[in-house]
């Protein structure tokens, strides 16, 4: 019999901790929050579910992505790399999940993969996250590390 898997917790909107994003946006001062909500927004400009931040072009901005962590992330990974490529930086908190198609295609191809330690508790869940978490940079082809 095959084990239980892990049971979903039935929401992709899941706030990153303020803490946890204070930190980054003192290295890479963010100006564009390209997948919020009005309740869970980190810059003072981002784009909600309505305005589809997929759809919208992310400039040459600083941008910083939580994106939903089911079957979406892929399109949001191809839209940070394409982003990147055109200019904007891109910062991308994800689910640390090495061995997906996701992975290899687009984080695989990203400046830089840091792995966080332990695991993330976000917003108001009860528990931290039941997975591992990674910070991936997407920096636009002039921009050093």
């Amino acid at each position: 019999m095959a084990p239980a898997v892990q049971a979903s917790s039935g929401r992709d909107d899941w706030p990153t901790p303020q803490a946890f994003f204070d930190r980054l946006d003192a290295e890479f001062n963010f100006t564009l929050d390209v997948c919020a909500s009005e309740a869970n927004a980190k810059c003072s400009r981002f784009f909600t579910q309505r305005e589809n931040g997929l759809d919208q072009p992310w400039g040459r901005e600083r941008c910083w992505m939580n994106p939903p962590y089911g079957a979406p992330i892929k399109a949001w990974l191809a839209k940070a790399l394409e982003a990147s490529l055109s200019g904007a930086l891109v910062v991308c908190l994800l689910p640390a999940r090495t061995d997906t198609r996701w992975w290899h295609e687009f984080v695989e191809r990203a400046s830089e993969v840091r792995f966080v330690r332990g695991r993330i508790h976000f917003g108001d869940a009860e528990h931290s996250a039941p997975f591992a978490s990674v910070v991936v940079v997407f920096r636009p082809p002039c921009m050093p590390r």
